[in-house]
């Protein structure tokens, strides 16, 4: 399958996620589901990695640690975000997560003064805030504005997520042990909150939810994995924002979701913020690329 194609359904699979997210929370909190999908994640790989004859070893295990606090939390708080707001809002808001790399990446070099500025990631980071504005305005007028600020938190923590697993893949982590460890973590983090906020009983519902969310996540991010390696990697950045159409319609078809103008306009700002910033950061890195050849 064609890298493209692998993007589409990778984000198909997130969105169907979400929307067993948005009806697990009926049963269990967000510190359960997360550990739950842990479990299902790590147990996948561990499976996927002795078929493939791959070792989970890692030498680096502080690093996966920290990974694995950042990630945790992003997904804590996105939990969150989709239990309290319009599926689709809650995943554009995660989606944010390009827009602050691209911050933290490219802005953060020209603050320290390794790169000039970049006027191009000045306006995604107006375009896109502004349309963050759009989309928390109907949140406020209807009491979300918690759910909303939840969302954003977890993109802006994702993209600290992002910089740790570029940084596991430049020490020769591989795939699976990324996306292991970080399931490990899910399950220690997703039970030490579990512990606080308290735990609910099994019926067959919630079991077929938590094992549909920890198999559409795993196979998500494997398939993404794939496609980074072999496709373009702005096409694929830029491919990904379809998650949030699939959210849409989910959200109308399964939740009689309703979202304002604003919003939706909105919801396209922080989109094109997003391939902007992406092109920024892909142009950033082939200057760097050639600098060192």
């Amino acid at each position: 399958m064609a890298s493209t194609w692998l993007v589409v359904v990778a984000s198909l699979l997130f969105a169907t996620m979400s929307v067993c997210v948005k009806l697990a929370v009926a049963h269990y909190s967000s510190g359960e589901i997360v550990m739950y999908r842990g479990v299902v994640g790590a147990f996948l790989i561990f499976v996927v990695s002795r078929w493939r004859g791959e070792t989970l070893r890692t030498a680096v295990p502080e690093r996966h640690l920290l990974r694995s606090v950042s990630g945790v939390t992003a997904l804590c708080l996105w939990f969150y975000a989709i239990a309290a707001l319009p599926l689709a809002t809650a995943m554009t808001l995660n989606y944010t997560s390009s827009l602050w790399l691209a911050l933290f990446v490219v802005g953060g070099a020209a603050v320290v003064g390794r790169r000039a500025a970049d006027h191009a990631l000045g306006v995604a980071a107006i375009l896109g805030f502004a349309g963050v504005v759009l989309v928390l305005r109907p949140t406020m007028e209807q009491g979300q504005l918690w759910g909303g600020v939840m969302g954003l938190l977890s993109g802006m923590i994702s993209a600290l997520g992002y910089l740790q697993v570029a940084a596991l893949g430049r020490l020769g982590e591989t795939e699976s042990r990324i996306v292991f460890y970080f399931s490990i973590g899910g399950v220690a983090g997703g039970a030490a909150i579990a512990a606080v906020t308290g735990w609910h009983g099994h019926t067959l519902v919630g079991i077929a939810l938590l094992l549909a969310i920890g198999t559409l996540a795993t196979a998500a991010q494997l398939l993404l994995t794939r496609a980074y390696a072999r496709g373009n990697t702005l096409v694929n950045a830029s491919l990904q924002y379809l998650g949030i159409a699939f959210s849409y319609v989910y959200g109308v078809v399964l939740f009689a979701d309703r979202l304002s103008w604003p919003a939706v306009i909105g919801m396209a700002a922080i989109v094109a913020a997003g391939v902007l910033a992406s092109l920024v950061r892909a142009r950033h890195a082939r200057r760097e690329a050639w600098a060192r050849s």
